[in-house]
């Protein structure tokens, strides 16, 4: 009953406008009032500092920031131009271009807002220019930036681990395969729309000018081969490695001398006000998950599923079904934040290994970015490719296949997500 009073509260706040971390304060405070009195309250300041400063969490603003170097930089622009020489000549191959420059991007940033606003500015009017359907061309711009944060490194994954006690780096390279397998799906399906459709073929491949593109791209190319082999080799620590994802953008952007002092500083204010959402809304949920602990409520839920069942695969079913749920009205920050403390003694008792589960869930929760009625990054496209929700959602719904048939994929066949964790670190 409390927590139902309590999901009730944090229902009615959000839907007068007040902010979700807000919201969840409130909440939170009002429970602990209640439930242990007022003498709950001096320890409240100290909860919230301590879950806001766990270790992993530096990672956040530092991958937001190394983003919006790139964003404001030239560093886009020549990731583009490259993939445009390599692919342009297919037919549809600047779709194509879209998927494989979001998918590199993001093994920079880790966001898939940043990843949109980053390309869909360039890709989105180059893509319509050549005679892409507008909400075609907002859909797979939206969904190509919401798969790549299963790719390393990823924002999500990195909430995910330190909510649910798991290794940042086994889960980064457990996002690879998926990335990867999710990338051709969706590379395919373009291809498929073009043949269909008789989309046009950008420009005739040519050696000299992909050697041109490429030569001139060479220093972005080495930033997630020294982040993520940083990383992966053990050198430096995730969050470390967001460290190096910065001082590794920032000099070459101002190599490419594309960049200036007030570009820069502009850059760190957009970093410092996406850090600020996310945090606030970690501190907020250390005074919940310290009211759930203390009335049990994740033991009482996982003794209520494994009532039901034991089998891990019917477990993954109906926590597949749930957070599903929970994307189509929850941010991904919000929602991992919120539920993962709440299940992960259902993922423990029946056995699921936790990495695999958090590939599940930020696959999840990548698909309740495009579907309204929140799709953060659906709207953000939107608002960029200046078309209509619904018809870029139409449109949008067989790359939605494409996320949902790589979520299965990874939920029935932990192997898909697991091998590259068994073989380096296991």
């Amino acid at each position: 009953m409390e927590i139902l009073l309590l999901a009730l509260g944090m229902l009615a706040l959000v839907l007068i406008n007040v902010p979700i971390a807000v919201a969840l304060g409130i909440a939170a405070v009002v429970a602990m009032l209640v439930s242990h009195g007022a003498d709950s309250l001096p320890n409240l300041a100290i909860d919230m500092y301590n879950g806001a400063t766990n270790f992993p969490l530096i990672a956040i603003p530092l991958f937001i920031l190394a983003g919006a170097i790139m964003n404001t930089s030239g560093i886009s622009r020549r990731l583009i131009a490259f993939a445009s020489a390599l692919l342009g000549f297919v037919r549809g191959g600047l779709a194509m271009v879209n998927v494989g420059t979001s998918m590199f991007f993001a093994e920079i940033s880790g966001s898939a807002v940043a990843d949109v606003a980053a390309l869909g500015s360039v890709l989105m009017p180059a893509m319509k220019k050549k005679g892409y359907p507008g909400p075609f061309t907002a859909a797979i711009t939206s969904s190509s930036a919401s798969l790549a944060i299963i790719i390393p490194p990823s924002i999500p994954m990195i909430l995910y681990a330190v909510m649910a006690g798991a290794s940042v780096v086994q889960l980064f390279v457990a996002g690879i395969i998926p990335g990867i397998i999710g990338g051709l799906l969706m590379m395919g399906l373009c291809y498929w729309y073009a043949v269909r459709c008789n989309y046009p073929v950008e420009e005739v491949f040519n050696l000299r000018h992909l050697w041109r593109t490429f030569t001139d791209a060479a220093l972005a190319f080495l930033l997630p081969i020294i982040i993520l082999g940083g990383i992966f080799g053990g050198f430096v620590t995730a969050t470390e490695g967001a460290g190096l994802a910065v001082v590794a953008a920032t000099g070459v952007a101002f190599y490419y001398r594309e960049i200036n002092w007030k570009m820069l500083k502009n850059a760190v204010i957009d970093g410092v006000v996406q850090t600020a959402v996310v945090m606030l809304l970690v501190a907020s949920s250390a005074l919940l998950g310290v009211y759930l602990t203390e009335v049990q409520v994740p033991q009482k839920l996982a003794q209520a599923i494994t009532d039901l069942t034991s089998n891990p695969y019917l477990v993954l079913l109906l926590l597949n079904v749930f957070f599903f749920a929970v994307g189509l009205f929850l941010h991904s920050a919000a929602a991992i934040i919120l539920v993962v403390p709440i299940v992960m003694p259902v993922v423990t008792a029946v056995g699921i290994d936790p990495v695999h589960f958090g590939i599940v869930v930020t696959l999840n929760l990548a698909i309740g970015q495009q579907t309204p009625p929140v799709a953060s990054v659906l709207m953000t496209a939107c608002s960029i490719a200046k078309e209509n929700v619904w018809d870029v959602t139409k449109a949008n719904l067989p790359f939605i296949g494409v996320l949902l048939a790589v979520l299965l994929m990874v939920t029935y066949i932990p192997a898909i997500p697991l091998f590259l964790v068994e073989v380096f670190y296991r």
